[in-house]
Parts: C-alpha cells; sequence; structure tokens
C-alpha cells in the first residue's frame, strides 16, 4: 500500500538536521512519497523502517538493474499506463543473439553490427544495448563467447540462454563484475536456477505456458526471497503477447498485483521468420509494453526507425530537450570569427550547429538558456529579448575572444535589432537568416567583411 508523505514523516526521526538536502523532515518526506527522492537519503532512519518505506513507494514495476558498474541499465520501474501520465522512465533495451552454432565470421559480424550501428539525436546516442548468448549444445563455445562479448562489448548487456545449471554458473563468473539476465528457458529443476541467482545476485528470467501458471510461479519465487525477476509470458502469437503485455502491466499499475509486477523480456522471432515483420512487431511492444526485446538480426535501415520511435516513447513530453548555456566554439574560431546567438532548445542548437559545421565558416555559437523553449517561443516568453541577450552577451566573456564586436541574431527576432545594440553598447547587431538552411550564405558574407 502506497504511504503519504504525512505517512512516511510520522516514521523518520524528524530530527530536521537538513543532511538530506531538504529543510524539514516534511518536505523530505513529501518527496519520498512522490516518488522524486529515495529514503537512504535520510541518514538516521532505522533500518526496518527504510525497508518498510522502500517497499510501500517502489514503482509497481520493480526496477531490476543489469549490466557493468560502468554501463548499467534498468528494466521495469514504471508507474503509469500512458505516457501522458507520467513520463515512461526506463526505455526497452533492444539487441540480437550470438548462438554457439554460428560461424566466427558471423559472430564477428553481429559484434561490428554492436560496434558500429549507433546514431546521435539531440545529444543522445541511440544504439542496440544487449545482447542474448544462446547455448546450443556447445559449452565451450558458450563461453568464449560469453567471454569475447566481455572483451570488445563492455557497454553492451549479457543474456545468457541455457537450461544447463554448471554452464550458467560458469558464464557467470566469466561475467564478473558485470551482472547478466539469466535465461534458462524451461529448464527441469528451476529450483537449482533460483538458487544460483539467490547465491550469485543475478536476475532471473521466469516463463510459463499461461498468464495463471506465470503468476503461480512468480509468486511461489517471491515468497523464497528472490526479488529480481524478468517475465516471459510464454504466448505463441503476436496478439496473444500484446494481450499480455498490457495485463501485466494493467496488473501491477491498477491492482498492484505482485506476480506481475516485473519487467518483461520479449523475443521477437517466435513470431515470423521475416524480418522485417520482426521489427514491425518490436514496434508495438516498444510502447507496449516490453523490457527487453530480441530481434533475429540487428539491420541499420530497420533498427534506426525502431530506435527513434523508442527515444521519442520515452523522452518526457512536459520537460523540452536542453543544451547547456555557454560558447560553443565550432569550424575552429579565432578572433576575427562571426558570432552568432540563439536559444538552448535541443533541436534548435543541433540544426543551427550543424549549418555552421557544413557552411567550414569557423564560428562562435552563443547558446543562450531559454528553458527549452525555441526562438520565437522564448521571445514571445520575454526569455529571449535585448535585455537578457545583451546580459548574457557580456556575462559569457565572448568580447575577451575577439576584436571585432558583431553579433549575428535569429531573423525571427529582427525587431529586437535596434533595442540590442543600445543594450550592448558599441556593439553591430547582424540580422540572420530566418531558416537555419540560410546561414551558410550569411556567415560566409559575413566572414569576409569581419576579416582584417
Amino acid at each position: 500500500m502506497t504511504l503519504t508523505g504525512i505517512q512516511i514523516m510520522k516514521l523518520l526521526p524528524k530530527k530536521n538536521c537538513k543532511e538530506c538536502g531538504f529543510p524539514t523532515c516534511l518536505a523530505f518526506a513529501m518527496k519520498v512519497a512522490a516518488g522524486q527522492v529515495e529514503i537512504d537519503k535520510c541518514p538516521y532512519v532505522d533500518p526496518k523502517v527504510k525497508e518498510e518505506i522502500s517497499e510501500a513507494t517502489a514503482p509497481p514495476i520493480r526496477t531490476v538493474v543489469i549490466g557493468t558498474p560502468e554501463a548499467s541499465y534498468k528494466l521495469g520501474g514504471e508507474t503509469v499506463l500512458f505516457r501522458h501520465e507520467k513520463k515512461f522512465e526506463n526505455p526497452p533495451l533492444i539487441g540480437t543473439y550470438l548462438k554457439t552454432s554460428m560461424e566466427d565470421e558471423e559472430v564477428l559480424r553481429r559484434i561490428k553490427a554492436y560496434q558500429t550501428l549507433k546514431w546521435e539525436r539531440v545529444g543522445n546516442v541511440l544504439k542496440p544495448e544487449i545482447v542474448c548468448i544462446k547455448d546450443e549444445g556447445d559449452k565451450e563455445r558458450f563461453i568464449s563467447l560469453v567471454k569475447k562479448v566481455r572483451e570488445v562489448l563492455p557497454e553492451v548487456a549479457i543474456v545468457l540462454a541455457s537450461s544447463d545449471l554448471s554452464l550458467i554458473k560458469n558464464a557467470i563468473e566469466v561475467c564478473t563484475p558485470s551482472v547478466p539476465l539469466v535465461y534458462p528457458g524451461q529448464a527441469e529443476d528451476l529450483s537449482s536456477f533460483v538458487s544460483l541467482a539467490t547465491e550469485k545476485k543475478v536476475p532471473l528470467v521466469v516463463s510459463a505456458v499461461t498468464l495463471g501458471e506465470l503468476a503461480r510461479l512468480v509468486e511461489g519465487l517471491i515468497t523464497q526471497g528472490l526479488k529480481d525477476l524478468v517475465l516471459d509470458s510464454g504466448a505463441l502469437h503476436p496478439k496473444e503477447l500484446f494481450e499480455d503485455l498490457v495485463i501485466i502491466r494493467r496488473a501491477a499499475v491498477k491492482k498492484r498485483f505482485k506476480p506481475f509486477g516485473f519487467p518483461v523480456i520479449t523475443f521477437m522471432d517466435r513470431y515470423t521468420e521475416d524480418l522485417v515483420e520482426e521489427y514491425l512487431l518490436a514496434s508495438i511492444y516498444v510502447a507496449k509494453y516490453a523490457s527487453i526485446i530480441l530481434l533475429s538480426d540487428l539491420k541499420p535501415e530497420l533498427l534506426f526507425p525502431l530506435l527513434l520511435e523508442r527515444f521519442n516513447l520515452y523522452s518526457d513530453p512536459q520537460k523540452p530537450l536542453v543544451v547547456d548555456e555557454g560558447i560553443y566554439p565550432i569550424n575552429g574560431p579565432d578572433e576575427y570569427s562571426p558570432v552568432v546567438v540563439t536559444c538552448n532548445f535541443a533541436l534548435t542548437y543541433f540544426i543551427v550547429s550543424g549549418e555552421i559545421e557544413g557552411s567550414r565558416v569557423p564560428c562562435w555559437l552563443l547558446i543562450k538558456d531559454t528553458d527549452g523553449l525555441s526562438v520565437l517561443t522564448a521571445w514571445a516568453a520575454g526569455k529571449f529579448n535585448a535585455d537578457n541577450i545583451a546580459e548574457f552577451v557580456k556575462k559569457t566573456g565572448i568580447a575577451e575572444k575577439i576584436k571585432h564586436r558583431t553579433l549575428m541574431i535569429p531573423g525571427y527576432v529582427a525587431i529586437i535589432k535596434g533595442e540590442l545594440e543600445e543594450e550592448l553598447g558599441g556593439w553591430e547587431v547582424v540580422i540572420g537568416p530566418r531558416e537555419a538552411n540560410g546561414l551558410p550564405v550569411a556567415l560566409r558574407e559575413l566572414a569576409k567583411r569581419l576579416k582584417p
């Protein structure tokens, strides 16, 4: 049962020591109740109380962590059914297989795919993050693949798929200090895998033929003290999988049904032999509600749109993407290079900086903090006007880096030119193009004029 801020405060020592970073215990308790801070921030809370509060305030979908200390990934941790209620927390991990039956050439091709299939979008890197190493009867090959992945793909999380207990145990040792996800499939002796997962502190995938059977199985494992689980619904049809994922999420979030309060793993190759169809299905389960999506192969023309969909769904719809305020030198500018100012909306920054880079004109790009608003919106909101732009330009210290006093502003705010020149005093304000694709020509002309 969820605790309110007042209920949490009653369980705290109420020292008002401020060591948690909040002025009062009540303020801290309200943040804990809202899920915005962990109870561990209080250094004086009783361990038993801490466990009680942590359990009561934990998200309905348990957070399971896999990967290395340097590159860890969180699965689950979700609290809502729909993105407009609150942002989705942890995007599903996407990847493919390395199987012991594969030839060396194929293994190297797939490893290279993980190394090369990376795209940058508004400051975020889109890439596959997980690989399933599948045992198909060759134990030595299985261990060698685990070693290979750990050596050449240190940032990639691993799923160890085998029903051989001793093999999995050896593979876990090879993975150390990385935490793999163990997938025993329909192993006959699941209790041994439960003991191993408990001993080695690694999460375990639990699978069953029906949701009812899965619930009973998970409930039994919870009573044994196993907390880090990932669910495999065992669905044999895409529609059935979709229904299972929705039922699992709704039962966990709306009914607080603990046996379904865990991340879910999905296997696209179960449902089709057509790779394009696999990616189409995956695009559904990114939204509803997979935590891991495994595909039979990675193809850039199919992977990029899937990663882009995931990025869009798991960004915060109430928080614009921003870049840090400051001076961004592009193309190696000197003291006679043009100076351009714009807002810190991430999309604006990357479009403008891309056009400047493409122009090959050395330039100083000034990014002003507008709370992530675009140029016109920021101007209308009073966050990108003559007064605060002038103050920002002076604060940056750009005048010490250049010998001219010329500043280019976006064409959409040409109206502030005169007032900005008055505020800056001694500066010439040049009106730039309305659209970023006009920057290369405008910058070349300005650069010629500024040369001594």
